[in-house]
């Protein structure tokens, strides 16, 4: 389970980056579910607001 949530994350944060690999790409797609990695990202995006708003207020206070 551990490696299959880790499995999940590193794919999703290589796709925020544009550096995931073709043969990893195909992997991914061919998992039954794309659920897993559509709410990693939404996850990961919330995050990345998150702590840019935080680092925005830090630098403006």
């Amino acid at each position: 389970m551990l490696s299959r949530i880790w499995q999940v994350f590193h794919s999703t944060v290589a796709a925020f980056f544009g550096v995931q690999t073709d043969e990893n790409r195909k992997k991914d797609f061919q998992t039954g579910s794309p659920l897993p990695y559509i709410a990693m990202g939404i996850v990961l995006a919330i995050v990345l607001v998150a702590s840019l708003m935080f680092l925005v207020g830090q630098v403006l206070s």
